[in-house]
């Protein structure tokens, strides 16, 4: 039986690569609302579980289901269609489309339009009052006449949240979305993030500690393929096989995943 509270729940999740567990019986529960971050140490199986989760891989054993359905087997292409949606893998960015044009595209897709860039500029024009909405909820509007290619990293990470909101997602996984940041982006980022959580829900990978900490309800630790704790980062930072993990640090803030 599905608890209705929880959006996205796995039983027994595992994946083999030639003998290697990678993923072993990992049960996450995700309730609706949330902001739930996935952390661990480098190899703990974040990737792969998130890989498993939106479909680019098949798990070995174990169940997916979202929303009350179950979605083992489905294509990413159906489960995002049903509002699950992984940023900065599905998002679609062009280095040489402006702002507005890359999140113009997004909304072409969500309306189930092929990318006809043959299509008349007045035509297109008519998705150009909801871009500029999406540009503004990520604090882009005065970017939007910039090429994708021009924009600084911390800016080009918010174009791929705009494309990706676009899709207009119940579920948003992000993907690590401070990485390779500098201090100034990653507080912009972390803003933007709790931002658009506010009526969805949100699963993240995250390295940066002091993120996870400021932005999450609850906090799934994994190592090893398995998840070791579970609960607030008060809670998951005192626990010594928490501590351990994080190369034995005493210390879980000191650690980097």
């Amino acid at each position: 039986m599905v608890d209705s509270e929880i959006i996205l729940q796995t039983d027994g999740l595992t994946k083999e690569f030639k003998g290697f567990v990678a993923v072993k019986e990992v049960a996450l529960k995700v309730r609706r609302g949330t902001i739930h971050a996935l952390i661990g140490p480098n190899g703990a199986g974040k990737t792969t579980c998130f890989n498993l989760l939106t479909k680019f891989l098949p798990p070995t054993a174990g169940h997916i289901h979202y929303k009350g359905a179950e979605i083992t087997r489905a294509a990413p292409a159906d489960i995002a269609r049903m509002g699950l949606v992984r940023s900065f893998q599905i998002s679609a960015v062009f280095g040489h489309l402006n702002a507005l044009e890359n999140v113009r595209v997004a909304l072409q897709r969500r309306l189930a339009t092929s990318f006809q860039f043959w299509k008349s500029e007045r035509t297109l024009d008519q998705l150009n009052g909801r871009a500029e909405e999406l540009l503004a909820a990520v604090g882009l509007q005065d970017f939007r006449d910039y090429l994708a290619i021009e924009l600084p990293y911390g800016r080009k990470r918010a174009l791929e949240i705009a494309t990706t909101l676009a899709l207009d997602p119940e579920m948003l996984l992000l993907d690590e979305p401070t990485a390779g940041m500098g201090h100034e982006d990653v507080g912009r980022i972390a803003q933007l993030i709790k931002k658009v959580a506010k009526d969805r829900t949100v699963l993240m990978v995250e390295h940066n500690l002091s993120v996870v900490a400021d932005l999450s309800d609850r906090i799934t630790v994994l190592a090893r393929g398995e998840i070791i704790a579970e609960g607030s980062y008060a809670e998951v930072s005192r626990d010594p096989q928490v501590r351990q993990a994080y190369m034995g640090s005493t210390d879980v803030e000191a650690g980097h995943g």
